[in-house]
């Protein structure tokens, strides 16, 4: 089963992926990290969230670009969180692909590498272009780079699901 769950900043979306993951028979749990943490507000982010999954027994895989190298130990359900963090390491890390095109690879081959390795997988990813129109440069193209893994990932995926205020709504396939 493949879970794609989009929502805005502080929706929600990810509580809901995780309590996706939480009620799936699978194990073990995979929580894919793709927060780079590039300063000590980053790494107490960072620590905090591992706190905060330390009781759920999830297994941490940190990558920040590069996901189709990820090799999971044996099947299980996957948490990927998030594709914004992922896009914009990809984009705009030296590690990173560079090109939106090549962004646009190295995610949605990623995604399906892990579709490869796993029973249950749920994605964490944003809504974009509805926080404005006027962006600084570089802006549009990260954004548009989410729209499109969005889109390709949508297609891929057996449920869709957007949360707003907490509350998710399936675009594609129903609530399990």
């Amino acid at each position: 089963m493949f879970t794609l769950v989009v929502g805005g900043a502080a929706s929600g979306k990810s509580e809901y992926a995780e309590g996706l993951v939480l009620a799936s028979p699978h194990r073990p749990r995979y929580y894919i990290a793709t927060m780079e943490p590039f300063d000590e507000e980053g790494k107490a982010r960072v620590e905090k969230h591992r706190r905060m999954r330390a009781d759920k027994e999830f297994e941490t895989v940190e990558c920040y670009t590069g996901l189709v190298s990820v090799r999971l130990p044996e099947r299980g359900t996957v948490l990927l969180e998030c594709i914004g963090n992922l896009a914009a390491n990809e984009l705009y890390s030296p590690q990173g692909a560079g090109s939106w095109s090549g962004a646009l690879s190295a995610i949605v081959d990623g995604v399906d590498a892990l579709l490869a390795q796993c029973d249950n997988l749920v994605v964490v990813s944003n809504e974009v272009f509805t926080g404005g129109t006027d962006y600084a440069d570089g802006t549009e193209d990260y954004l548009r780079l989410v729209a499109g893994v969005n889109r390709a990932l949508a297609q891929r995926a057996d449920r869709v699901c957007e949360v707003v205020c907490g509350l998710p709504r399936y675009y594609k396939g129903a609530a399990g």
